[in-house]
């Protein structure tokens, strides 16, 4: 995963939230210390495209990495700050866009990747892992099935699995001949 190659904790963290709760940039770089609720594991995204709220599941691993993080700020109110003069205000877009550029480069990735596309692959990874596509739709926080529908990719995986579910299903219709 990305957060592997990232040498800063603080963007460790950040990636590690975008892919494993499904957010938008601006979504995990909003996030305060009162949206997250460790009683329920749940987090509340708070006025997300749309204006729209919803709350997502949150994943142990994440939690211990948000707490880890937390402590080395203690920021009353956001989870990443910025730094310096900044820590009023989330961590600068630009930086995290020049980690992640870093991180393609040092692992010698050549793809176009961004913030975003963590949640691409969070959203494909769910639907390999069997999550049906309504599901994704509410954890992504889409009005449309449609735009989720965007979001994910026919993988080989997935491909696989169609030609599976195709063959049994043929295979189970009862036919008056047989082919020989």
């Amino acid at each position: 995963m990305i957060s592997n190659g990232t040498r800063k904790q603080r963007y460790q963290v950040f990636f590690l939230t975008l892919y494993s709760i499904g957010l938008r940039l601006s979504e995990g770089l909003n996030l305060t210390v009162h949206d997250i609720d460790s009683q329920t594991m749940q987090v509340h995204i708070r006025e997300a495209k749309g204006g729209k709220d919803r709350l997502v599941p949150l994943p142990k691993r994440t939690l211990l990495a948000l707490r880890s993080h937390w402590q080395t700020h203690h920021h009353a109110r956001l989870i990443f700050p910025g730094l310096g003069n900044g820590m009023n205000s989330p961590m600068d877009k630009g930086g995290i866009q020049k980690a992640i550029k870093q991180v393609l480069r040092d692992c010698h990735i050549n793809k176009l990747v961004s913030p975003h596309s963590l949640r691409h692959c969070f959203a494909t990874h769910l639907l390999e892992g069997g999550l049906d596509l309504r599901s994704l739709q509410v954890l992504l926080g889409h009005a449309s099935l449609n735009t989720t529908a965007r979001y994910t990719q026919l993988t080989q995986l997935k491909q696989k699995d169609a030609a599976v579910a195709i063959n049994q299903l043929a295979d189970k219709l009862a036919l008056d001949w047989s082919l020989k």
